[in-house]
């Protein structure tokens, strides 16, 4: 019993330094002094450490690859090019463009990672927002309505979110198995969070908006050899995910190539570099001659490099791998002492009433869990409990995507379900944007209970459909 409480005070206590994060105390160097605390309780043991290495080390390298290439690109001028394009198939439709810029965040999303959309694209967004001189309270709708796509659009793929990784490599499920059952249940979870927008925000969008105040697609682009080579990664990334299982190679493997093809092209001395005017983008040469893209200005010349790759890369998600292994050391503790059990046995509970109760039941107290004390270990907490259940089969099955589902969504109930809401909410701070926990609240948990019901419960439908 005393081993039981000091295992979940060592974890209360690691998740609340974690979630606070004081000022020269990062997450990983947290999370690791957590998992110092609990080697030398005993509440964990030197030979939990290799497991629970086993258990993350591909999951979160994946992501931190995954990460770098949307960091990359977004220095390219990717993702401003996208936006730039939605924004012109608008036409001046107001509730067309609300539309555009979520599907953007759900495809951003599933293919760069929920922190991608939410980090990538909110600032992008909210430019595009300024220079349309949308009213406060539409701009607001959009703001918010991006954020929240990008957790619930990360549902399709395995490496959509790195708590999909972490599950998926805990339970063994192949890219392709994932994709097969997740892909048309992220679908609905994306139509349903889109009619929840709108149904939210639809009476703040202004019905009309000038597309001649936004500038060229083509003007956002800042390294072109990098853009084309996005694409050419991209593409085959997408093969490599698929190709990966069978062959028994990691999806870490693949987006480490992927990262670092698209590290070199940034990091060449390039003959061109597109630079940024203070007026407009130009295209520069190496010469100084320029030739103007938008605006009508001509800019001084560019020098050096137009994208920072190695404080791109020293400013990637690095403290994720610590994070990682240490909260995981620390939730593997409470395991150790017998707490994960009687999660198991609720889990039994919802498992004997039925596949729509077990989607239902389990999806929703991991969500429950997860925006209380955070995604990331609730995701583990929630593989251990369901590995130690007596459910076996179909139910079995609909317990470990539930989890994902609970895990992915659950979240954007409050602002510390997940790290990428706190740090979309400080990126939308230093923008002089600011959005109350209260405020948060109220606006995450209307949104999100429907879209999570409707989401558990296709689920259950398409997995007894399909098995």
């Amino acid at each position: 019993m005393v081993m039981a409480v000091l295992a979940a005070a060592i974890f209360v206590a690691t998740l609340v330094v974690v979630i606070w994060q004081p000022k020269g105390f990062p997450i990983g160097y947290t999370a690791l002094i957590g998992a110092v605390i609990a080697l030398a309780t005993t509440v964990v043991g030197l030979s939990d450490i290799p497991t629970v290495v086993g258990i993350v080390w591909n999951a979160t390298l994946t992501f931190v690859a995954v990460v770098l290439i949307s960091l990359i690109l977004d220095e390219a001028g990717f993702f401003e090019w996208a936006a730039l394009h939605v924004a012109r198939w608008g036409r001046g439709n107001g509730r067309l463009l609300f539309v555009l810029i979520v599907g953007l965040g759900a495809v951003i999303a599933a293919v760069f990672a929920n922190d991608g959309a939410a980090l990538i694209l909110t600032p992008i967004v909210v430019g595009m927002l300024r220079a349309l001189n949308m009213p406060q309270k539409a701009a607001l709708g959009f703001i918010l309505a991006t954020g929240f796509i990008a957790d619930t659009g990360s549902l399709p793929l395995v490496v959509s979110n790195l708590v999909n990784i972490v599950s998926a490599d805990y339970f063994h499920l192949g890219f392709a198995e994932y994709a097969a059952v997740m892909i048309p249940v992220g679908i609905v979870s994306v139509l349903a969070s889109l009619g929840m927008l709108l149904l939210y925000f639809g009476k703040s969008i202004p019905k009309r908006y000038d597309v001649l105040a936004l500038t060229s697609p083509a003007a956002a682009i800042t390294d072109r050899a990098t853009f084309r080579t996005g694409w050419v990664v991209l593409a085959l990334l997408l093969v490599g995910y698929f190709a990966a299982d069978p062959l028994g190679v990691p999806l870490a493997a693949v987006a480490g190539v992927g990262a670092v093809v698209i590290v070199a092209v940034a990091a060449r001395q390039p003959a061109f570099l597109f630079a940024r005017a203070e007026a407009a983008p130009v295209l520069v040469s190496t010469r100084g001659t320029a030739t103007v893209t938008a605006g009508g200005t001509e800019p001084s010349a560019a020098s050096g490099r137009v994208i920072p790759v190695w404080k791109t890369i020293r400013e990637a998600p690095w403290q994720i791998v610590l994070f990682s292994i240490g909260m995981y050391l620390v939730v593997y503790g409470l395991q150790n002492q017998g707490l994960t059990d009687h999660l198991a046995k609720l889990f039994d509970v919802f498992g004997d009433h039925g596949v729509l109760v077990t989607a239902l039941g389990v999806g929703f107290t991991i969500a429950i869990l997860a925006s209380l004390m955070n995604n990331m270990p609730t995701v583990l907490i929630a593989a251990l409990a369901i590995g130690g259940a007596g459910a076996t089969g179909l139910t079995h099955e609909v317990m470990v995507y539930a989890n994902v589902i609970g895990s992915d969504l659950g979240p954007k109930i409050t602002p510390i379900g997940s790290l990428a809401t706190l740090l979309w909410l400080h990126v939308l701070e230093k923008k002089g944007i600011h959005i109350g926990w209260g405020q948060y609240f109220r606006t995450g948990i209307v949104l999100t209970i429907p879209v999570l019901a409707v989401t558990l419960a296709a689920l259950a439908g398409w997995l007894t459909l399909i098995r």
